[in-house]
């Protein structure tokens, strides 16, 4: 039957919606070393370039890259803690007395060094005091922590190279811990899962840690056999080892000071990698302990 007339229209105004699509799942997010990997790669190859080539053609040169580099990152320490806690550390002393202790200690070994550390330290107590005595403490204190953990620690390398096959074991301590720092973020990147100092470093795991001991054991047997004189492979075993636990230390002091300092970096100046201190971070404290360990191993050359 048709429509009656007058009986009122009904428009649907409100049409009962459609149900949705099926949304496709999304996709999982492939992990990110949250950096430019190829200006990192570039960089670091650059860098090797310099040093290798330096280290085997005049020693003197790869001495002054050393100076170099240690002048470099006491100035972006000393910048960062006066931008970031006010902290007026002497820069010039310290710039000057950290390169005479690198040479120092190529020149006169670890009496030299010590020497050079201890003037380093009365020329920034000097310094400060032509300025106005409030916090002249903390900031002396500063500069004299400033002088030992970069310079100071950075001689350990220039005593290793005035040993016969000083080159060799500066190549041993610079593949070490390159090495071993490869092998905690390989294996942390693709199987890390446990956390190893999480309110210091999130990035690091206990499984990254292994992989760098793996790694850096068996680099050090390889350089131990055959690029140390008179050395064995089961020294190289050890000297791995020690190597990737005072990296990981390394690593883990310079995030505790960035992360009092509020900062990711300490420096801009190399691509992908930060600052020059973000390069020295594992070397320097490894310093040391390559050297002794050498000595103990093989002598003094």
């Amino acid at each position: 039957m048709g429509r009656l007339s007058g009986a009122p229209v009904r428009h649907e105004t409100n049409p009962e919606p459609m149900p949705d699509a099926a949304q496709p799942a999304p996709k999982p997010q492939k992990k990110s070393a949250g950096r430019d990997l190829s200006a990192a790669i570039g960089v670091g190859v650059g860098l090797g370039a310099v040093i290798v080539a330096s280290l085997f053609i005049v020693k003197a040169v790869f001495v002054g890259v050393v100076a170099v580099a240690v002048v470099v990152g006491l100035w972006e320490l000393t910048k960062r803690l006066d931008e970031r806690k006010g902290i007026r550390a002497p820069l010039v002393p310290l710039a000057l007395g950290g390169a005479a202790m690198v040479v120092a200690g190529y020149v006169r070994g670890a009496e030299g060094a010590w020497v050079a550390m201890a003037l380093t330290a009365l020329a920034v107590l000097v310094w400060r005091m032509t300025e106005p005595p409030e916090n002249y403490l903390r900031d002396v204190t500063a500069g004299v922590f400033a002088a030992f953990y970069v310079p100071f620690l950075a001689t350990f390398v220039a005593m290793m190279l005035t040993a016969e096959d000083g080159p060799e074991r500066v190549l041993t301590f610079l593949l070490l811990t390159v090495v071993s720092d490869t092998g905690a973020y390989a294996v942390g990147w693709r199987f890390g899962r446990t956390k190893l100092a999480p309110r210091i470093s999130p990035g690091k795991t206990r499984e990254g840690l292994i992989g760098a001991v793996t790694f850096a054991m068996v680099a050090g047997a390889l350089c131990m056999e055959f690029l140390i004189d008179d050395g064995a492979w089961w020294q190289g075993l050890l000297l791995g080892l020690a190597v990737a636990v005072s990296a990981t230390l390394g690593d883990l002091g310079e995030s505790m000071i960035k992360r009092d300092l509020g900062i990711k970096d300490m420096g801009t100046l190399l691509p992908g990698h930060g600052g020059i201190m973000d390069r020295l971070d594992s070397l320097l404290p490894t310093a040391p302990v390559v050297w002794l360990l050498l000595v103990l191993f093989v002598g003094s050359g």
